[in-house]
């Protein structure tokens, strides 16, 4: 008997999760598995975050916060983006949560009513198309591929605004593909959205710290849109917080209230200790910190020079983020005897089972040509990884 909600019937679980579990049950059961699945920093938060979260608790921080975040959180998120980012925002302007995830799922939940339409590049993050359908939106997906750098035109996103159109989400840096927007193409966007007043643009700049060749740029850069810009960052990625759950927005005070009165019947207030941790975090320059951008880099090179000599997939250069997304339709109809390559997902498991080695499959990121792997692991695994693929990819005539 399902007694269940259709909502919960419908929706669909991460397939980076699933991939991730997967991955465990099976080293669980004494199998060498190497992960290359999970969008995770190999890094542990840096010593002066963790310090001031002992802080934290020893001054007894241990109390409900306010719904949006601590005050002097929220005045350094704003002056954080002053300071990098050249962009003006009010404490009252920002909200913090739950993770970016959340920030994003109250930010669909605040503007999207059922039916409405949200435009989404794809490839996306996996759990675009899972919030808006919760909210009852309608996701428009525009596709890309490798040979555009994974980047739609403003032709293409023109043809997809209807009189239904709500909002318009993309990521940069992206993930899946760590395709990076140029502030020349960003103002594209910006002008072919501009006359369209209704239409919200929600910027996920999670991967903001972690660039390689061209600094990051913001949508929201250009007055002219600014204000229908809702920005989605936190300290996740660039300062190797994931566990620590702490997200944020910064947008018009129409979007920061709704989002405030969103999160106060969810789930209140981030966790205050995480709070001050993050405090000391997005206070602190970012020089601190770029060891690991200068590490990702590093990884990045060596992972694109193995594939290289990997015959079959295409891939672009990531510009960002620490993913490679090869597009991998050479291998659909091939097989090793026992198992035959249909698409994506079917390269995922052989790799999986024959290499030991999980990627994701493209499909969950509404790509069915292409799978991700994640280059945020040791440079040894990187090497061993890329050697069990080379041997696996052989076998497939």
């Amino acid at each position: 008997m399902n007694n269940l909600s259709q909502r919960v019937n419908q929706l669909e679980e991460s397939a980076t999760i699933a991939m991730a579990r997967l991955s465990r049950e099976l080293q669980e059961q004494g199998h060498d598995i190497i992960s290359l699945s999970l969008g995770e920093p190999d890094f542990t938060t840096p010593e002066d975050i963790c310090e001031a979260a002992r802080e934290a608790i020893a001054e007894g921080f241990t109390h409900y916060p306010p719904i949006s975040g601590f005050p002097d959180l929220r005045k350094a998120i704003a002056q954080k983006f002053k300071r990098e980012n050249n962009l003006e925002y009010t404490s009252d302007q920002i909200v913090v949560s739950t993770g970016a995830k959340q920030s994003i799922a109250n930010v669909v939940l605040s503007v999207i009513d059922p039916g409405d339409e949200v435009i989404v590049p794809a490839p996306y993050w996996v759990s675009y198309a899972q919030i808006i359908q919760l909210a009852g939106g309608v996701p428009v997906f525009i596709p890309t591929t490798v040979d555009t750098d994974f980047k739609p035109t403003s032709k293409q996103i023109q043809d997809k605004i209807t009189a239904k159109t709500k909002l318009f989400i993309f990521s940069s840096p992206c993930n899946p593909t760590g395709t990076m927007y140029t502030k020349e193409e960003l103002k594209s966007i910006a002008e072919t959205l501009h006359p369209h007043s209704k239409i919200w643009i929600l910027s996920d700049e999670i991967y903001e710290h972690i660039h390689f060749e061209a600094k990051h740029e913001s949508i929201a850069q250009f007055d002219f849109i600014k204000e229908r810009v809702i920005i989605v960052n936190g300290v996740s990625k660039g300062q190797a917080m994931t566990g620590w759950r702490i997200g944020f927005i910064a947008a018009c005070k129409e979007i920061s209230k709704a989002c405030d009165k969103v999160q106060g019947q969810f789930t209140s207030g981030a966790n205050s200790i995480a709070q001050k941790a993050a405090l000391k975090a997005v206070s602190t320059e970012w020089a601190n910190y770029d060891f690991m951008r200068v590490s990702f880099l590093r990884r990045r090179d060596l992972v694109l020079g193995l594939m290289k000599d990997i015959p079959g997939w295409k891939f672009n250069k990531p510009m960002g983020a620490f993913y490679v997304f090869p597009d991998v339709t050479f291998f659909f109809g091939k097989s090793d005897g026992q198992t035959t390559i249909h698409n994506a997902t079917d390269l995922c498991m052989y790799l999986l089972k024959d290499a030991k080695v999980s990627m994701v499959t493209g499909e969950a990121f509404g790509d069915l040509n292409c799978v991700r792997l994640s280059f945020a692991t040791s440079d040894e695994l990187l090497i061993e990884a890329m050697r069990r693929i080379k041997l696996s990819f052989a076998k497939l005539k």
